[in-house]
Order: structure tokens, then sequence, then C-alpha cells
């Protein structure tokens, strides 16, 4: 790689994108020496020639590998139907979707059938739900990190109001909390955070047992329980103790308990026996404390989601799936070659970030995820769709390409790596179908051209947020959103609406120094309030308030409205880019709050939605 020429082509080979169009339609050339920084922690073995599972569309036509005799397709159940080839030699998938064995002579090749597009729950056609920070939940015995019993005081409102669903912040077993804590850096997507489950809610009389003869952690859970901002390491060293000791007290006091979680155990096996171990090497807690925890938090969401759909939500809860893993991590650390080395994932500069992003963590490599068949991507799909109604997919345009630099350099030095699309969407279209589990994949930054349409085609919902809803400096009237999008109106990498129009995220960047000319900032953005004032109407109420109502009438699927919106506030959940200077992941929703004023935005939503969908 002597030549700059012979590194482009190099990169190319590799699946590097040398050219590409930022978020301004400009086009860009990666610099030669980024490429070579990039190529060094590449992987770049050749793959099989014979692929470990090919994927297709029902009906779709493949070549196969060629072989003599007669030819049949076995399903999951070890049934046979006759294969047959085209004129061309071209062979027709079945038309159940599935997992598949094309079968000849002595040739036998696995494909994964898909459907055209993923699952949405029949009847609902203009759906509604509330979407949530679950670590900033209340609830009583919380410890100071908010948890799945935090739920239920949303869940009774969304049942009152004929809701659909509520959306969850990642829930993924986590690194040991410290500074710069992220949801969006776990530890491993396979797995659940037992953090963010309740005791209480779970085993109401081990828990109170314990606390009841250990006054101090009582003390402790009771502070932390009543804290304005959560103290992750605090907080966490309190959950760990008191889920050790429930696991002690339940050993000595509850054998018919302790023998239900023992089965559970049994029945996970080694993968979970791997994970725990792998977790008490680094972590807080014995192998067994990690699994009893496990349990806890499988039991904790599973009533969660079972009482919404009781309740009569059509999708009930929806997860978030994270781009990647923290390379700290027990993901990372066992799952070697699959992984990316010596790389971490970022996103050059777009609208929510005007300096790019380095983001710390890794993800798959592609070439590893074509040798092993796709196994790493299909075992993290099939755990966070597991008990769940939706899925929503962190930065979906990552299984086209994915912004990578090496560990440590500026967002800049990075450069985008393809991925095997058809073939990832085609199996996470499939696991849709196999857990019907609605798919939302949240497309904004640096969106490649047709990429929407792709999604859309497939039934996988794109996000669309109010305030980038605009043609240039116009928003767009409600009828001409996205009908193949969920409506929001903000997300965790912006205020809420009310923050947004009073420039709350101005002030932050200025205060943190990253905002030259924060007078000419505020100036552009009540100009962007006056212009969506004029799209809004309802002239009279406030205009965070008319604003929702673009929001309300859009033409989407789905609308979600974030708590912090339903509570009316303004401060941000995360300010991307951003680690000590701002409280990111750290703001707990208010002990109290005006209880009418939230009850009518959700009733408006509710009422706009049912009446414009039915």
């Amino acid at each position: 790689m002597n030549t700059d020429a012979a590194v482009r082509e190099t990169a190319r080979r590799a699946g590097l994108l040398v050219r590409w169009t930022d978020v301004a339609g400009a086009a860009r050339e990666v610099a030669p020496d980024v490429l070579r920084a990039v190529l060094e922690g590449l992987q770049c073995e050749a793959v099989p020639e014979h692929a470990g599972l090919r994927t297709a569309c029902c009906g779709q036509l493949l070549v196969m590998p060629e072989a003599a005799g007669a030819a049949c397709w076995v399903d999951e159940q070890g049934a046979a139907l006759p294969a047959r080839a085209d004129a061309q030699g071209r062979w027709r998938v079945p038309d159940q979707p599935g997992y598949w064995q094309w079968r000849r002579g002595d040739q036998q090749q696995a494909v994964a059938v898909a459907p055209q597009r993923a699952w949405w729950p029949r009847g609902t056609l203009r759906g509604w739900g509330l979407s949530a920070q679950v670590y900033s939940l209340r609830a009583p015995g919380d410890a100071g990190i908010g948890d799945s019993a935090g739920c239920a005081r949303w869940s009774e409102l969304l049942h009152r109001h004929g809701g659909d669903a509520l959306a969850l912040s990642p829930l993924h077993a986590g690194l040991p909390p410290g500074p710069g804590y992220s949801p969006y850096s776990p530890s491993d997507r396979r797995w659940l955070d037992p953090l963010q489950v309740s005791l209480p809610q779970v085993l109401p009389g081990a828990a109170n047992s314990v606390l009841g003869v250990d006054e101090a952690l009582a003390a402790a859970v009771e502070a932390g329980t009543a804290a304005r901002r959560i103290d992750w390491p605090h907080s966490a060293a309190v959950k760990w103790r008191w889920i050790r000791q429930v696991r002690q007290w339940i050993a000595a006091q509850a054998p018919s308990q302790h023998a239900q979680i023992e089965t559970w155990r049994a029945m996970q096996g080694d993968p979970l026996w791997h994970y725990c171990q792998h977790a008490a090497d680094r972590f807080t807690g014995s192998a067994d404390d990690h699994a009893f925890a496990q349990w806890l938090a499988q039991q904790g969401w599973a009533q969660v989601h079972a009482t919404l759909r009781d309740e009569g939500a059509s999708i009930g809860l929806i997860a978030d799936l994270a781009v990647g893993c923290a390379p700290q991590g027990v993901e990372a650390r066992t799952g070697g070659a699959d992984l990316l080395q010596g790389l971490e994932l970022g996103a050059p500069p777009d609208a929510f970030n005007p300096l790019g992003q380095a983001w710390g963590i890794t993800s798959w490599s592609p070439m590893a995820l074509l040798r092993e068949g796709f196994a790493p991507y299909l075992r993290v799909l099939r755990a966070v769709m597991s008990g769940r109604g939706g899925l929503r997919i962190d930065h979906i345009l990552g299984l086209l390409r994915l912004w990578v630099l090496p560990r440590g350099a500026g967002a800049g030095q990075g450069v985008y790596l393809r991925y095997p699309f058809d073939d990832l969407i085609n199996l996470l279209v499939l696991e849709s179908w196999r857990h019907r589990c609605v798919l939302i994949g949240e497309d904004l930054g640096v969106v490649p051209p047709g990429m929407r349409q792709r999604l859309a085609a497939r039934g996988i919902l794109g996000i669309e947020v109010l305030p980038f809803a605009r043609n240039g400096a116009r928003f767009l009237p409600a009828p001409q959103w996205r009908r193949d999008a969920v409506a929001m109106p903000s997300t965790h990498d912006l205020p809420p609406l009310a923050g947004w129009l009073r420039g709350r995220d101005l002030r932050w960047r200025a205060r943190l120094g990253e905002l030259a000319d924060l007078p000419a900032a505020l100036r552009a953005r009540a100009s962007d309030a006056q212009a969506l004032s004029a799209v809004a109407g309802g002239e009279g109420a406030p205009l965070d308030a008319r604003a929702l109502s673009l929001v309300a009438h859009s033409a989407s699927r789905l609308a979600l409205l974030p708590l912090e919106d339903a509570l009316g506030g303004r401060a941000q959940v995360n300010l991307p880019g951003t680690v000590g200077g701002h409280p990111n992941w750290r703001r707990r929703l208010p002990p109290t709050w005006d209880a009418d004023a939230a009850d009518a935005r959700v009733a408006r939503l509710s009422a706009t939605r049912r009446r414009t969908g039915q």
C-alpha cells in the first residue's frame, strides 16, 4: 500500500466507501491516511465462497451450488417439499417464511426466507403510545434508578386512553456504572440490565423482608428513591447489595421459589452461565448473583408486557437495540473475531451534531457476519425481541454502512464501511414475523438516497421528528409527514419540544463553549418557532401545545409521545457529543407534576389518532 491509488483500491475491496455525500449534499473523498489507519484495524480476510446462510424473500429465485439429482426444501421441522429450477437454473425459494435447507445430492444450502414486510398488528391503522427513559421513572423502592415498577403509572394512563405501545430506552446489560454512563454503550446486548428491574414488583415478600432486617440498606434505598438525579455508581451498589441479599434469603427461606429460579437457569444453559462468569470477573457480585439478577429482569419485564397486552395494547413494549457494544464489555470480550478490532463507531457531521461524533463502541465485522452465517446478529435480535411487541433499531443506517474510525481518533477521521444490507434486513424482517414484533428504524442523520424507501418497502417504520419534519425553512403540514414512520415531537438527543422552542439546547452548547454566537443561534431558533406556528394552527394556545397537534394529526402509522413532552418538560435527556459537562442519562422525572395537564396532553393525542384512524 505504498501509493495512494493502491490504498484506495484496497479500501474499496475491504468495503470502505472512498467517496460519500455529506448531510449538505456535498461530495467528499476520504484522505488516504484515514484509509490506511482504518485498514490497519479492519479484518480483511476472504469470505468463504459458499455462505453458511443465504437470505431471500418468499418466492425469490436463487442460484444454488452445482449438483446432480432431485432437489428438495426441508423446513425447520424436517418436512420436505419438492424443489424445481427454472430454465436459467434458478431455484424458487418457498412461499412460507422460515429457516430452510435446500438439498440436492451431496450439496445443501441453508436459506432464511423472509416475508416481504415486517409484522404489524392487524386492525391498527394509526397507533399511538408513550416512550420512556426507564432509568428516569419513579416508583417506591427504586433506590435511585428507575425500573419496571415505574412503568405502572404510565401503563394505566396508556390503558385509560386506549394506547398501543410503551417504548423503552435500551435495557441491555450495562457496564459498571461510572462517569460517562450511557444506555447506548452496553456491556452485552444479549442480556438485560438488572438495575432497571424492580425487586418489590417481582419478589415483594423477599424484598421487604431483607429491608426489614438491614436498616442501613433500607435507609440507602429510601434516600436513593428520593434523589433528584441519578448517582449511578452509588445506586448501582445499593441495588446489587439488595439483589444479593434477596437471593440468599430465597435460598434459605423459599425453597419452591428457589427451585423455580434454578429451573429457569437450567433452561438457559451455557449461554447464561458464560455471561454470568464473565460478568462476575469484573462486575459486582458472583456468577450466581448475575444469574439470579437475569431471572429477575426477565420476570419483571415479562409482567409489564403481559399487563399492557391484557389491557388492550396492540403492540405492548417496544425495546431499543443499541447499534454497538462497549469494547471492554462482556459481548466484546467474548465475541472475539466477530467484532471490529481497534475501531470504534461514530457519525459524520449532521443535523444533530455539526462536529460529528465518536461513540466509543464497536460492532460486528461485516466479513465475520458472512463467515459465521449471521449467527452473532441473530443471537442479539432474538434476545431483544423476546417478550416484546416492537423493536426500535438505533441508527438503522448502520445495516447499510457504519462510520468507523481508529479508536481514539477524531470523528472526522472516519470512513463508511459497507454491510450486507439485504441479508441483514431479510433476517430482521423474518425475526419480526416470528416474534410478532413491530420494527422501527432510527433513520436520522446522513441518510443515503433511497434508504428510507427501501426500509418502508419492507414494513420498517422510520422516525419523523418534529424539528426536522420540514422542507428547508418550511415545516411540513401533518398530512405530508411520512406514513411509514413514527411521529415524535422530540427524541432523547433533543430537548422536549417546550425546551427546543426556547433554545434550551443552544444555551447549553454556549455554556460548554461549543457555540460562539448564542444570540444569532437564538434568533434562528425564534425564526424556526415562527415557521412552526404558521403550520400548527390553533391560535390562542401555547405553541408547544399547538405543535403537538402536528404529531397527533400526522399521517404516520405510529405516534409516540415522550414522557418529558407529556409532562411539559424542557430539560434534555442527552446532549450528543458531551460526557461530563451535561447531566446526560442522569435526569429523573420530577417527583410531582401536574397530572391533569399530562392527562390532557395524552387525551388530545389519543382522541386525534383514534378519530382519524378509524
